[in-house]
């Protein structure tokens, strides 16, 4: 028999994520620091014979929502792999309607089945389901390809742009955190063109262990000693993150940032050798100068028809191809 339960902690998550974590956004460490953002989790469970699935949720007024935040390339279910996952994954989906009226899951990839794998159990449990693409992740599928041979096929501006300004900076990789480097990254982010940072705290905590673990690789570009640019990239599972970056825009024409994105993938092709470097989300027209591939990421909102408070909602749906 199937028991599926909830939880207020991430720490039930600790010895599920270990098997089931393919991301950095897979691992209990990573719900743990969303949670101590304010975020409050709620963490639905489905186990039966040895085997066990869980969403990593939270909920206001009756709607439902992934335990995640900005710095979050994606959001999976973690369940095991076939037939015993997806009955468990609709347990619990049947279970959440005791909780709320509407769940919303994003953004969720769907190369790796996972956008198919949940819509099919909530509409198996019952829910009234749209399945739509919300982001864009660009990424760079390397190929067993040398730095250089990749660099061949970039862009001629971009590879102009780095032949003629990267003598004008120094570059640095460090796969270990430093204190240091990481108070330069904040003073030229706030003074960049982006916006204030949500959760900075949370983003140091995530750098420091993933440097502790070996994962980190944190970039740094300096004018005659000054810091100009600066990028936090991991490495896992032979997938290369990009996580944040920034330049001061008072030094914009030395194109720091182009000399220090094209270290960082000369270090992660041909030191760590990864298979595939991850851009994140967003459909920014300079990530298609360095990348050579498009996945969509989904939204998948679930609405329980018997409950009135699904009602108009489901009705707007119903009428929007109409408008």
């Amino acid at each position: 028999m199937i028991e599926a339960r909830y939880h207020d902690s991430v720490n039930v998550l600790q010895a599920l994520c270990g098997a089931q974590a393919a991301a950095p956004f897979d691992r209990a460490e990573w719900f743990a620091l969303l949670a101590e953002t304010g975020l409050v989790p709620l963490v639905a469970i489905a186990s039966d014979a040895g085997e066990t699935a869980a969403l990593a949720l939270t909920e206001a007024n009756g709607h439902i929502t992934p335990l995640r935040n900005w710095y979050s390339f994606t959001w999976r279910e973690l369940a095991p792999a076939g037939p015993a996952g997806d009955r468990l994954l609709e347990a619990i989906a049947r279970q959440l309607k005791r909780r709320g009226h509407r769940v919303t899951l994003e953004p969720v990839p769907g190369e790796d089945g996972s956008a198919d794998r949940l819509a099919r159990a909530f509409r198996a449990a019952g829910w009234q389901v749209a399945v739509e693409p919300c982001d864009i992740n660009h990424v760079l599928n390397v190929r067993g390809r040398s730095f250089a041979e990749y660099w061949e096929s970039r862009p001629g501006p971009l590879r102009t742009t780095l032949k003629r300004k990267a003598k004008k900076v120094e570059v640095e990789v460090l796969t270990r955190f430093d204190a240091g480097v990481w108070a330069d990254y904040e003073t030229i982010y706030a003074a960049s063109w982006k916006p204030a940072e949500d959760q900075p705290a949370m983003l140091r905590a995530f750098a420091e262990a993933e440097g502790a673990a070996g994962r980190l690789r944190l970039g740094i570009a300096r004018a005659e000693g000054l810091a100009v640019a600066a990028q936090a990239w991991t490495v896992e599972n032979g997938t290369a993150y990009i996580h944040k970056l920034a330049y001061l825009e008072s030094h914009k024409a030395l194109s720091a940032g182009t000399t220090l994105t094209a270290e960082l993938f000369r270090h992660v092709i041909d030191v760590d050798g990864v298979a595939l470097v991850d851009f994140g989300t967003g459909d920014q027209s300079y990530k298609a100068d360095w990348m050579d591939g498009v996945r969509k990421r989904f939204r998948i909102d679930c609405l329980d028809a018997a409950s009135p408070r699904a009602w108009l909602p489901l009705a707007k749906r119903i009428l929007r191809p109409w408008r």
